[in-house]
């Protein structure tokens, strides 16, 4: 937790080149987030950041999905896991589910922003869009070829470039989407992704038969 917090601490989300320093005022995304805030959740909830649920509120089970937008892993068990998660326990009301964004690097960071472009019903199919698309987006080259790149993302979402422009360029929402990333990774003790929380006990990544075990122990209580 301390070296990702670390590397995001002395910079490691600037936009930096001469790539950057070139580019068209229309394609520049955040460029330098500061931590000017010690209440992470106080900046949050005052930015409109909410967490993003799927699932029944009174759900005997509450998962926590802790994951990247550039984590290979994490688009792995959005493929492999995620489909039959939800179909079996979400939406049968035994599992409610809460993903939170962790950020290794600036490109998840604005990878989110796109994913919350617009608003919390639309979260979930944007981030399996990003998700699935994963290779296409973070490998597209340069700083500014990847913002590129999510744009384009943003835009098969059916989100207009206004308002894609508009996202990735809030500063304050970024600065307080990294303060309540640092606040309940914290309080989890967060180190790597996807890192899953079943009713408080903390897993690694793995298998949905594995995850299944685990969710129908939960249930036989």
């Amino acid at each position: 937790m301390n070296r990702i917090v670390s590397v995001i601490l002395v910079g490691a989300l600037t936009m930096t080149g001469a790539a950057f320093a070139n580019a068209p005022e229309s394609n520049r995304a955040v460029t330098n987030v500061q931590l000017v805030s010690s209440d992470g959740a106080a900046e949050a909830e005052s930015s409109g950041i909410v967490e993003m649920v799927m699932g029944a509120e009174d759900a005997p089970i509450t998962l926590i999905e802790y994951a990247s937008f550039t984590c290979p892993h994490c688009a792995s068990f959005q493929e492999n896991v995620f489909g039959e998660l939800k179909a079996n326990y979400i939406d049968t009301g035994k599992v409610k589910f809460i993903f939170r964004d962790v950020y290794f690097d600036r490109f998840g960071l604005w990878a989110s922003m796109v994913a919350r472009c617009d608003g919390p019903e639309r979260f979930f199919g944007i981030a399996d869009l990003l998700l699935s698309k994963q290779d296409e987006w973070s490998r597209a080259g340069d700083p500014v070829a990847i913002a590129d790149a999510l744009r384009k993302t943003g835009r098969l979402a059916g989100i207009e470039d206004a308002q894609l422009q508009a996202c990735l360029r809030d500063e304050d929402k970024a600065k307080a989407l990294i303060k309540w990333y640092q606040t309940n990774a914290g309080a989890d003790d967060i180190s790597s992704t996807p890192t899953l929380i079943v009713n408080g006990t903390k897993h690694s990544n793995m298998s949905y038969e594995d995850l299944k075990k685990i969710l129908d122990a939960e249930l036989e209580g």
